[in-house]
């Protein structure tokens, strides 16, 4: 009975991890830029825009995913967002216009992403909740290596048939695996668990309640200024190495590859970390690291080895962000509500993937990067602030 409990949670895994890199690909976008650009003779801030719009409604439809859950199947409502991706990035082969762009991978594309992220999430924890941090760590931590992976695919894609075609090619390998993979999601059987308080007080909150609470909006906030970092170095990563750095597009591109690897391994890593010293704990390393590196980026001149360090450090962090906040979201407010409640902390990751790329158009990416450190010392602060929330 155990040896079969076992092999079917591994299973769930399985499946739960390939979705994950497919719908993980969408970091890749930074290689679409300058071939676009190219091709159509848009305005690179528009395609960058693209990136903002996706992240945003993937976030958005996070909430929809949570809510289908309560409704239907773990596996249809995971198939649901693999048609949705596959179809939008199908359709984005045929765009002529940003409008058409923004439609059809920024929104169709967006909604296959946000249904499916919370599929595997929500699942997962199910089955390990002894163990929340460490699974979280691994299933974000497949979505965050979803770029590397797919990374010399896009490439070959985009090289060989050109960039048009490549969206095509694409959505139908995403949309195959993903289907295939969402058929072996399921919760486990007779699935009771609760959180409960030190005090052995079972803690879970409605949405209502959520919202209601001061130690949400707190933890809303710093999960914000932890993405706007982060986002903003994963959507212009190639394009900052060929300004500031002066790299060839060929050796800024490898940028894509040093975020995935340590966007995934901070994932891994910082969420089985916080299993064992607390949070809220790991939170402040890293927004440590995080400071630390726009600091450096923002007043020591970038080389090569200078900008790559500086980087992997920051996507470690926010992978690290993304694997921690859901596991903060159920010990702090419950499982029984996890897939609604972590999709409304979520839309804190929708917003900074619009403030992003905005501030960054706004100013210098020298300018940005000040910023970007002193939302991390101020996020730093905040969670001296942060207590284990009770019913209001």
């Amino acid at each position: 009975m155990k040896n079969d409990f076992n092999n079917r949670k591994w299973l769930v895994v399985f499946g739960a991890v390939l979705i994950q890199l497919c719908i993980g690909a969408v970091y890749t976008w930074s290689l679409f830029n300058e071939p676009l650009v190219s091709k159509f003779g848009w305005k690179r801030s528009g395609v960058v825009f693209t990136f903002s719009i996706t992240i945003a409604v993937f976030s958005l439809f996070t909430i929809v995913g949570g809510r289908l859950l309560s409704k239907l199947k773990v596996r249809w409502v995971a198939s649901l967002g693999a048609v949705f991706l596959g179809i939008g990035l199908m359709l984005s082969s045929t765009a002529s216009s940003l409008t058409e762009l923004y439609l059809y991978y920024g929104l169709i594309g967006g909604i296959g992403i946000g249904i499916s992220y919370v599929c595997p999430l929500s699942t997962c924890i199910k089955w390990f909740p002894d163990k929340k941090g460490f699974i979280t760590g691994i299933i974000v931590g497949a979505f965050g290596l979803g770029s590397l992976i797919f990374k010399s695919v896009a490439q070959y894609f985009i090289t060989t048939r050109g960039v048009s075609e490549a969206f095509f090619f694409l959505g139908i390998i995403y949309m195959v695996l993903s289907l295939f993979g969402s058929q072996f999601l399921q919760v486990p059987d007779g699935s009771t668990l609760q959180t409960t308080s030190s005090s052995g007080k079972v803690i879970e909150f409605n949405t209502g309640e959520l919202l209601h609470h001061p130690t949400f909006y707190l933890l809303w906030i710093i999960f914000l200024f932890g993405c706007v970092s982060g986002l903003k170095i994963i959507g212009l990563a190639k394009d900052i190495g060929i300004e500031l750095v002066k790299l060839t597009p060929e050796t800024a591109a490898n940028t894509v590859s040093v975020i995935a690897i340590f966007n995934a391994c901070g994932r891994l890593f910082w969420g089985a970390l916080s299993d064992r010293i607390g949070r809220i704990r790991t939170v402040r390393y890293m927004f440590v690291i995080t400071a630390i590196a726009m600091i450096i980026k923002s007043f020591v001149a970038l080389n090569f080895t200078v900008f790559f360090i500086t980087t992997a450090m920051i996507a470690l962090c926010f992978g690290g962000f993304l694997a921690v906040f859901p596991t903060i979201t159920a010990d702090f407010f419950g499982m029984k509500n996890l897939a609604v409640n972590y999709g409304l902390m979520f839309q804190a990751n929708g917003m900074a993937a619009i403030i992003g790329p905005i501030v960054a158009a706004s100013m210098s990416f020298k300018a940005s990067f000040i910023l970007a450190a002193f939302l991390s010392i101020l996020a730093l602060i905040i969670t001296l602030f942060i207590k284990k929330p009770v019913h209001i």
